[in-house]
């Protein structure tokens, strides 16, 4: 008993620590993350280990007397594509791609939404009207249509997939902390701000913006998953990232074509997407039971919760 009275006096950014800290799933999910970062970061180290650079084609080796994709070996560990090129370091670089679009994208849509979410929320009136109607506007376009069309039209690219993503995400964030933003600005302290001579930008970003913290954190990691499944869709069909860059999108389009004879270029990189967007998910899940005031989860002795 004095342990939990002792953890209830915390702050609540403590209190959700020792949550997480003690949420088997979290820790799990946190454990694959951490995995998928250093399979990333290490991926040229993985290459110049097996001497498999991730575009280059093996034909002698990598590829069977009928031209079949040789599966996974002493040489090659995962196997080969349809290219002979190496399936395991194809992987690993395929994972930069995905973190990398999966954090810029989501951290520039949670940006611009609790940007525009907190000034539709702070001025109301004629500034909330414009916002929201814009936010509208592109909550109820079709992502995936009009994604296709402007990659098709612009061509393939990193770049590109990163701005469709963020401009098809912000909305979503910026509709919810506009809601958080208005029940704020109504709070003691914010009129004290402004009763103080306190200017606009001071009270969005000093006074209101860390008391909406916990959502745009939980949304970041909720985002992530999604930025990454969307960029494998773009590749998946010829418009994220163009080949010969690796990523998992368009190593599971190669696939379609020796998937009956070749299970392993279906199974690892399809492995890869499930289970780092699977983890993500489950972390955001976590981060948002932890931050949620309303929590009724309490940290008993002997570490269960």
């Amino acid at each position: 008993m004095k342990q939990t009275t002792e953890i209830r006096g915390r702050g609540p950014w403590q209190l959700a620590y020792e949550r997480l800290r003690r949420d088997r799933a979290a820790i799990g999910s946190a454990i694959t993350i951490l995995i998928a970062v250093l399979v990333a970061l290490s991926a040229p180290l993985l290459a110049q280990i097996t001497g498999h650079p991730p575009t280059m084609q093996f034909g002698h080796t990598g590829l069977g007397p009928t031209g079949i994709p040789v599966g996974p070996g002493a040489e090659f560990w995962l196997g080969t594509d349809g290219l002979g090129r190496d399936v395991l370091v194809r992987i690993a670089y395929g994972t930069r791609v995905s973190l990398l679009v999966g954090v810029v994208a989501s951290g520039l849509a949670v940006l611009i939404g609790a940007v525009v979410g907190i000034a539709a929320g702070w001025f109301g009136g004629i500034v909330d009207t414009i916002l929201s109607r814009l936010m509208d506007v592109v909550l109820s376009l079709p992502f995936l249509v009009l994604a296709l069309a402007l990659a098709a039209l612009v061509g393939p690219g990193l770049g590109i997939s990163i701005f469709l993503i963020a401009f098809f995400s912000w909305a979503t964030v910026g509709r919810v902390v506009r809601a958080e933003a208005k029940s704020i600005r109504e709070r003691e302290y914010v009129q004290a701000a402004r009763a103080l001579g306190a200017g606009n930008a001071h009270i969005m970003f000093v006074e209101m913006l860390p008391m909406v913290g916990a959502t745009v954190i939980v949304y970041a990691t909720l985002l992530i998953p999604a930025s990454i499944g969307f960029e494998a869709t773009l590749s998946f069909l010829g418009l994220g990232v163009p080949p010969p860059t690796p990523s998992w999108g368009n190593m599971l389009a190669d696939a379609m074509a020796y998937y009956k004879v070749a299970w392993w270029l279906l199974l690892f990189p399809g492995a890869a997407l499930l289970g780092v967007t699977y983890a993500f998910n489950v972390l955001g899940d976590s981060v948002r039971d932890a931050l949620d005031p309303k929590h009724d989860q309490t940290i008993k002795p002997g570490g269960q919760s």
